[in-house]
């Protein structure tokens, strides 16, 4: 019987995470199921051109795996070197196994374990269940008419078809989000004709990356130099959160002026201006780092189509608008995101009484320090609802989250419990304040409609506020929020 203490779902940074954790505190009865035939979450599954991170590498890493990157945001390749290196030096391969996609995990109450059935591994039981599946991780594809009468070659950015070789073709980008912003300057000189359907525009900034020295990669190499940096960077990212939140000023001076300047001076054309101008507040929507984006949406064979020339179909050829042009193509390439709102977890979860997770979800995710649910006893949720993060490092969080959980673990060692479980009324407590203190930010008033926010209208994905203050929370266990059995 594949029984273990901690089944970890993803092998992904929350999954790495968790589990460089559970290793520091002893803790070696774990096994990590991933559903893929390879390990490392994101940034080995998303590997489409212009790949990158938008937050700095040195702080968008583990905070005890320094690693000397070669320049200030990696690409796909690089991030993709570096979570392997930290897969091998922890020996988390032979800890996982691959190709276990979960159909459904249930919470047995008598024998106070939960249950895992995966597609192709059998059976696993385990005391302690970290869901590290993450919120990006299940691909969306809108149901247009026609979508599969198309007879060219379609994939979403999450699985790009390297053997497809797409010079001199007609490509279309379904989308305008984050992927796409990346995908675009990679391949529009390369493409005969592009074609990009944007529903909305998003505001863009310029990207200040650059190369690192031989010199600064050498000091890299020194955790007193890397931390140093990774807390500079931290510090000057945190104070977004003025303009997210506490004033409006702050992000029109610091943020929205400049970013309406860097559209003036990048797209001369008034006409593509003017499709290129987002309608609500800057960080609203997330807000796209690129210093090459612009340049490649005014290329002579690019095309932008707004939400007025949007897809009123899908044939045999290519794209039919609802302006009336038929768009010929050899390639569409959907951009088009993840189920990240209502569906932070993929697979069915049943906890005490058979109960399911999605119906007490119904209404909107909710989760007391976006990690534990009243109900689901030793079920841990990495990236939950409300923890995720517009400023700074998602990863910042994510260890932040492990501090709770393995608070968590050490309690139930110390009373001789066999469960731990949070109070409703702590979680109704929490919650309360989440969406009070969310009112006053941008991602609830800035005048949009994203994926941060659910089908309720309640914004789920983001944290409102500092992430130190998250971390503060997460490091304060209060015992009496809790139920041990």
């Amino acid at each position: 019987m594949n029984t273990f203490k901690v089944i970890i779902i993803g092998s992904g940074f929350g999954g790495q995470c968790a589990a460089i954790r559970l290793l520091e505190a002893g803790i070696h009865d774990f096994r990590i199921l991933e559903r893929r035939d390879f390990m490392g979450g994101t940034w080995c599954q998303n590997s489409y051109p212009g790949a990158a991170v938008d937050v700095q590498s040195p702080l968008y890493s583990i905070s005890s795996e320094p690693y000397r990157w070669s320049q200030m945001f990696a690409e796909q390749a690089e991030l993709q070197r570096y979570t392997n290196a930290v897969i091998d030096k922890h020996g988390l391969r032979e800890k996982t196994t691959t190709g276990a996609n979960v159909e459904q995990v249930r919470w047995d109450a008598a024998r106070k374990l939960w249950i895992i059935e995966t597609t192709a591994s059998g059976r696993f039981e385990a005391q302690i269940l970290i869901n590290a599946s993450g919120p990006l991780s299940t691909p969306v594809i809108p149901n247009f008419p026609g979508r599969d009468t198309f007879e060219g070659k379609t994939f979403h950015t999450n699985g790009w078809d390297h053997q497809y070789d797409y010079r001199g073709k007609r490509v279309a980008i379904i989308g305008s989000g984050a992927s796409a912003a990346q995908v675009i300057p990679a391949i529009a000189d390369k493409v005969g004709e592009l074609h990009v359907f944007q529903r909305t525009p998003h505001w863009v900034l310029p990207r200040p990356d650059r190369k690192f020295s031989k010199l600064e990669r050498f000091l890299l190499g020194f955790k007193p130099f890397y931390k140093a940096l990774r807390w500079s960077i931290y510090w000057g990212l945190e104070t977004r959160v003025i303009g997210f939140k506490y004033s409006k000023k702050a992000l029109n001076l610091f943020a929205q002026r400049v970013a309406e300047k860097n559209l003036e001076k990048q797209v001369p054309d008034p006409v593509l201006r003017q499709k290129l101008t987002p309608d609500f507040t800057i960080g609203c929507k997330r807000i796209i780092l690129s210093s090459t984006l612009y340049p490649a949406l005014v290329r002579p064979n690019v095309t932008v189509h707004d939400k007025t020339q949007g897809i009123a179909s899908i044939n045999a050829r290519g794209i039919h608008t609802q302006d009336g042009q038929q768009v010929d193509l050899d390639l569409i390439v959907w951009s088009t995101g993840y189920d990240a709102t209502d569906g932070v977890i993929s697979y069915p979860v049943l906890g005490t009484d058979g109960r399911s997770l999605a119906e007490v979800w119904k209404e909107y995710p909710r989760a007391y320090l976006g990690t534990t649910i009243p109900g689901f006893p030793n079920l841990f949720v990495v990236t939950g609802p409300n923890t995720g993060i517009g400023h700074t490092s998602a990863i910042f969080v994510i260890e932040s989250q492990m501090n709770y959980i393995l608070d968590s673990l050490k309690r139930l060692e110390k009373t001789g419990a066999r469960a731990i479980e949070v109070k409703p009324e702590a979680e109704a407590e929490y919650t309360g304040m989440i969406h009070s203190e969310m009112e006053k930010t941008v991602w609830k008033a800035g005048g949009c409609k994203s994926w941060y926010q659910s089908k309720s209208g309640h914004v789920i994905a983001m944290f409102p506020g500092f992430s130190f203050t998250y971390r503060q929370l997460a490091s304060r266990f209060k015992a009496q929020h809790h139920v041990f059995s």
